[in-house]
């Protein structure tokens, strides 16, 4: 059964950073490309990066573009989102995802605020 689980979510001040993780288990990791999104309290779920199954290729939206970094660690079946100059928009409830088959974790709380 694939599982996901996040971690490391947390309280930072503007201008921050924090270091999210996703545990993933249940199929083949480094088969698989893994992303990252968020839903930000009373909007709708937003995709915020992706990396593909050999992490030869990271994607990132507008928004997180050069402050945030996705990562991967086969070895521990594990990816990271390091967030870097955080801002009160980055404010949510952060998910990892697969798409194939299509599950997401329970989320992990960014809140940024001084």
């Amino acid at each position: 059964q694939v599982h996901l689980v996040e971690s490391g979510g947390g309280l930072a001040q503007p201008g921050g950073s924090l270091r999210l993780s996703c545990a993933a288990s249940g199929f083949t990791f480094s088969s698989y490309a893994m992303s990252w999104a968020r839903q930000a309290p009373g909007k709708g779920l937003e995709w915020v990066s992706t990396i593909h199954y050999d992490a030869s290729d990271t994607l990132y939206s507008d928004s997180v573009k050069g402050r945030f970094t996705i990562a991967r660690n086969d070895a521990q079946n594990t990816i990271n989102l390091n967030m870097n100059s955080l801002k009160p928009d980055d404010t949510a409830l952060y998910y990892c995802h697969l798409a194939f088959p299509d599950t997401w974790g329970q989320g992990t709380q960014v809140t940024v605020s001084s």
